[in-house]
């Protein structure tokens, strides 16, 4: 059995604490800011793509960040936790930006698993500490969520409902990575007679 941990600043010697405080309380304001703006319906999925070497001032791929990754995992998986939604944490393009999530999430929701391991350099930091951390953690190949954040430019839209509609916080990074973020609406479907409310 896996030992579950949250995340403890004092145990990594490699990122400033004060700068790991900083990227929790950034990814905070960001998660709550909208699904305070655009509140999602209870048991819905939020999905996070995370690049820790953007947040960290590097280029996407090449200076992965265990101790960045496994930060903003705990801080979106505590504000979601409490809020009753599904975290899915978007793999890097080495595993075709595959997802982890809780084996609950997969079963309501009918998503099939595949067979695989994130790690730092296969799968990405923020994906690995989901894996490492979740409860019952599966890797699925596809979702469609309801909201979600991309952070540093990783391209989460492939992973979201239909409509998604794009949200430019106030908060527009995280470290020094970009963010941006979305809600999905239903589609608008119809001609000149349709009714929308």
């Amino acid at each position: 059995m896996q030992q579950k941990i949250g995340v403890n600043l004092q145990q990594f010697k490699n990122v400033n604490k004060m700068d790991l405080e900083e990227i929790s309380q950034q990814t905070g304001l960001i998660i709550n800011t909208l699904l305070n703006d655009h509140p999602i319906k209870e048991g819905s999925i939020f999905v996070i793509g995370c690049s820790s070497s953007e947040v960290a001032g590097g280029v996407i791929g090449k200076n992965s960040s265990e101790e960045i990754g496994a930060v903003i995992f705990d801080t979106a998986k505590r504000i979601l936790d409490e809020k009753g939604l599904f975290l899915a944490c978007q793999c890097c393009e080495h595993l075709n930006r595959a997802l982890v999530i809780e084996e609950a999430c997969a079963e309501k929701y009918g998503y099939e698993p595949v067979c695989v391991v994130p790690w730092l350099h296969g799968g990405g930091s923020f994906a690995t500490a989901a894996y490492h951390n979740f409860e019952h953690p599966i890797v699925v190949e596809h979702i469609k969520a309801s909201a979600g954040i991309d952070i540093g430019d990783t391209l989460i839209g492939m992973h979201l409902k239909d409509v998604a509609v794009p949200v430019h916080p106030i908060q527009k990074n995280i470290g020094n990575a970009h963010v941006v973020a979305a809600y999905c609406r239903p589609k608008l479907i119809g001609g000149e007679r349709a009714q929308y409310k």
